[in-house]
């Protein structure tokens, strides 16, 4: 869950025009209007009359089309809904469509506007094209990435030869204890926005638009992003009260994201050139016994202080850490570059409470989004070494999986997953 580990005016949703019509089997792919409403950008700030204001309180658009899929690099947004799928169909064909399907309602949902012809005025014989909650509310700034896992490349879809050298499946790393129900998956989708009906509209539609093909494995929501590409805002923190992701990759350094996350022609295969891969891991935190835990004894264990986050010996946040001033078992020390061959992750990650256990304690923790060039060089080697973090005493991994992030979708003639299916 490192904190140091990545060293570490758009058109509303009520505009239900749309130029093609639905029939009785459903929704199959309505025509764009999205016009301006993809030209709010992923910026952290944008321009409002004569002021600034952060992107957040803007409610904009994020361009949906691009070399790289949005979501990864793009400012992170304060909400998640994280999904994981099963693939039922045997049919390759209907994969295909409905993974073109998927991407007509991203580009829609993203710019703010409803699926298809909408949630209401069409055939009354028919369910609506669109759910109806995002009705009214601004994009957002909603980002809708999606990934393929490792089973995925099975024998199903003659995608076996095609799978990438780099989807490894991950090996058991100490302290772990999986739920195989919380884990893998054969894609995912994940919707990050600054409103959180905005996040679960999305979720909700594209599986709508996938029944019967696809089905929900597993599913997270997130509050309160616990790591930032911005650096210039300020740090957030995680649920143990720590500033989390203080040296994170930021998305606007392009020499470090062509290092450390994007994939090149030159890593294979070509289908993956401009994508990266995604580490999911579900981490529950042991909130009641960290909360009775001394805050030396914190400090120590994380390396950090809690009120500025300097590191041991340091006066602010962002100093260069001295790694032998802190204890060989602290969570930054181990989590260093230095003390991982050089690895670096793009991490999006969230807070996420899901209730209590059945014995009285909060189900907590983080949701932990890692993104790398290549995990045998990013978050294998950096959880290993975290073996024996003091940290592990007050966190367990429940759940875990690896996705394919392909490249972008280049433009309205393009779809999630072409290079791989064509």
């Amino acid at each position: 869950m490192s904190e140091e580990t990545s060293e570490e005016t758009s058109e509303e949703s009520t505009d239900q025009a749309a130029p093609s019509r639905r029939t009785l089997l459903g929704w199959g792919g309505a025509g764009l209007a999205l016009g301006a409403a993809a030209a709010g950008g992923a910026a952290a700030m944008t321009r409002s009359g004569d002021e600034t204001v952060p992107a957040a309180m803007s409610g904009a658009a994020v361009p949906f089309h691009g070399n790289n899929q949005a979501g990864i690099a793009t400012a992170v947004q304060d909400r998640l809904h994280f999904a994981s799928f099963d693939v039922k169909t045997k049919d390759r064909a209907e994969l295909v469509q409905m993974l073109k399907d998927w991407t007509r309602a991203a580009e829609r949902m993203t710019a703010g506007l409803a699926v298809g012809e909408g949630a209401y005025g069409g055939l009354a014989e028919a369910p609506p094209d669109d759910t109806g909650e995002a009705l009214g509310l601004k994009p957002s700034r909603l980002t809708l990435t999606i990934g393929f896992g490792p089973s995925l490349f099975d024998d199903r879809f003659g995608l076996k030869e095609r799978r990438p050298a780099a989807l490894v499946e991950l090996p058991k790393f100490a302290h772990d204890n999986l739920d195989p129900a919380r884990s893998g998956g054969d894609l995912c989708v994940q919707a990050c926005s600054d409103d959180p009906q905005v996040a679960v509209h999305a979720i909700r539609n594209l599986a709508r638009i996938g029944f019967g093909k696809v089905a929900v494995r597993w599913s997270q929501l997130g509050f309160g992003k616990t790591s930032s590409t911005t650096p210039e805002e300020q740090t957030p923190r995680n649920m143990m009260g720590f500033k989390d992701g203080t040296r994170n990759v930021s998305g606007t350094d392009k020499a470090a994201l062509d290092k450390h996350v994007w994939v090149t022609e030159k890593d294979g295969p070509a289908w993956m050139a401009g994508g990266s891969y995604l580490v999911a891991r579900r981490i529950r935190m042991n909130i009641e016994a960290w909360d009775r835990t001394p805050l030396q004894e914190q400090e120590d264990i994380f390396g950090r202080d809690k009120g500025e986050g300097a590191p041991v010996g340091k006066a602010k946040e962002r100093d260069e850490p001295f790694l032998p001033a802190m204890l060989p078992t602290s969570h930054v020390r181990l989590a260093h570059p230095d003390s991982t061959g050089g690895a670096k992750l793009l991490r999006r990650g969230y807070s996420f409470t899901d209730g209590t256990d059945g014995l009285g304690r909060l189900d907590a923790g983080l949701f932990f989004l890692a993104y790398q060039r290549d995990v045998a060089k990013g978050f294998i080697p950096v959880q290993r070494n975290l073996a024996t973090d003091d940290l592990n005493e007050y966190i367990q991994h429940v759940g875990s999986a690896l996705f394919a992030v392909p490249q972008g979708v280049r433009d309205k003639d393009d779809w999630w997953g072409r290079a791989l299916f064509s």
